[in-house]
């Protein structure tokens, strides 16, 4: 009776129990109850047809463009004006205008002229005098050159003086055709020549003047001089130089004897105040060479010399 009891107690208690268990196991409400979702976003490359693969990826070089036309230009290129600015600004106008252009970039008359060497020398017991001067007046190809040189000793007479007049035409960037005359005022007598040379910057920059003399008596002569700056600061400048001189023929009444008959070699030492302006101290040996050097005994003088100097080179 009592087992009965107990069975029964439980059976009731089953049901309530399994209701309050189910009660706690319920699953949250969802958050999003209630709202409504927007659509999906639309594709922005709907539509669109995407390229397809480059068939040069990968290789070396681009596709070449058409072919470029061969041939004459057309008609149509040169059947306007010469001058295009001509019919903004007027012809007349343009063309004074283009002569002005032409005179200042090359087509005006210039003028310099340098003072090579204007100088004393210092040796075995006597001074001496010396300049070297010489200029141009003309244009970019063709210029008037002149020159002059001499020497003397103070306190005694001069003893050579020349002057030269020369047509120069330029044949290249660096070097001009000289051709003209020169007048030998001393030694006497007194002489002309025709003169042939070049004149000009040769490779290492040196300036070269070389040129050949015939004189009215038909004797011929050359010389050759070079010269070469260097630069040991920005403004001391070293400059060697060299002259020679040579004969085709004796000439007793100048004691010039045929072949080489002279050489001068020294250098000049200068410091450069002004690009125009350099004074300079220097050394030269001056040597009578071969049968020249014969007529020097016999008149009693010396074959070589050697002489300090002090100078000046300028240019204006």
């Amino acid at each position: 009776m009592t087992r009965r009891l107990a069975l029964l107690l439980i059976g009731a208690a089953g049901p309530a129990f399994a209701q309050d268990h189910s009660h706690h196991q319920m699953p949250a409400a969802d958050p999003h109850a209630g709202h409504v979702m927007p659509p999906p976003a639309a594709d922005p490359h709907a539509g669109h047809v995407m390229p397809s693969a480059d068939p040069y990826a990968g290789h070396g070089a681009a596709p070449s463009g058409p072919a470029i036309p061969k041939g004459p230009p057309p008609a149509a290129a040169t059947s306007g004006a010469v001058h295009a600015a001509d019919a903004v600004f007027g012809a007349e106008t343009m063309a004074a205008a283009r002569a002005a252009l032409y005179k200042e970039t090359g087509g005006m008359t210039v003028n310099k002229t340098i003072i090579d060497r204007l100088e004393t020398g210092l040796g075995q017991g006597h001074e001496t005098y010396l300049w070297d001067v010489q200029g141009w007046i003309g244009r970019d190809i063709d210029k008037f050159w002149w020159k002059t040189e001499g020497e003397g000793a103070f306190g005694g007479a001069l003893e050579s003086a020349e002057v030269q007049a020369l047509w120069s035409r330029a044949i290249g960037p660096f070097f001009d055709l000289q051709a003209g005359v020169r007048y030998d005022i001393r030694p006497e007598p007194d002489r002309a020549h025709a003169v042939i040379g070049i004149q000009g910057l040769s490779p290492y920059k040196f300036e070269v003047d070389a040129a050949a003399f015939i004189s009215t008596k038909g004797d011929v002569t050359a010389r050759i001089e070079a010269e070469y700056d260097q630069r040991l600061t920005q403004r001391l400048i070293l400059q060697p130089r060299l002259e020679v001189e040579f004969s085709a023929q004796d000439i007793p009444e100048y004691g010039i004897g045929a072949g080489l008959s002279a050489i001068e070699a020294g250098a000049r030492l200068g410091y450069e105040i002004t690009p125009r302006m350099r004074p300079y101290i220097g050394v030269e040996w001056h040597g009578k060479i071969g049968d020249t050097a014969d007529y020097a005994r016999i008149a009693g003088e010396d074959t070589d010399t050697l002489r300090w100097l002090v100078g000046v080179r300028a240019w204006f």
